[in-house]
């Protein structure tokens, strides 16, 4: 946060870091992946004119740690479970918000598809969001 917008000069770099801590489970506790979901919420609202060219790479990123959280069948309790669909769920919302609203138009293809009542919720929140 310190940065600023100036954080748009490292973006090519952050992501691919990013991107890294999402897709791995880091232990029941996934101090890594919450950490990692704060620091991107905190990335889209300083660069967000930035954001829109990153949101394909994010928004699948995004929506197979979801995933991957919902079908977790190892120690991670329920309540951080919790905390990490909230925080990609929070994430989300923030890059429709700063994509003027092609987030909702890509998810209607996944929620439509989707069985998943956890997943479903996440989503559903997204939509509703204004």
């Amino acid at each position: 946060s310190r940065l600023g917008i100036l954080v748009v000069r490292h973006l090519k770099r952050l992501e691919r870091v990013i991107l890294g801590y999402l897709e791995v489970c880091d232990g029941p506790e996934e101090e890594a992946r919450l950490g990692i979901l704060e620091t991107l919420q905190c990335i889209i609202e300083h660069a967000w004119p930035r954001m829109p060219c990153r949101l394909p790479v994010l928004l699948k990123a995004l929506l197979k740690m979801i995933w991957d959280v919902h079908t977790d069948q190892g120690s991670t309790p329920e309540l951080v479970k919790a905390a990490l669909l909230q925080g990609a769920t929070e994430c989300l919302i923030l890059l429709d918000r700063c994509s003027e609203g092609q987030v909702k138009v890509l998810l209607e293809v996944v929620y439509s598809s989707c069985e998943e009542n956890r997943v479903r919720e996440c989503i559903r929140k997204v939509q509703e969001n204004t």
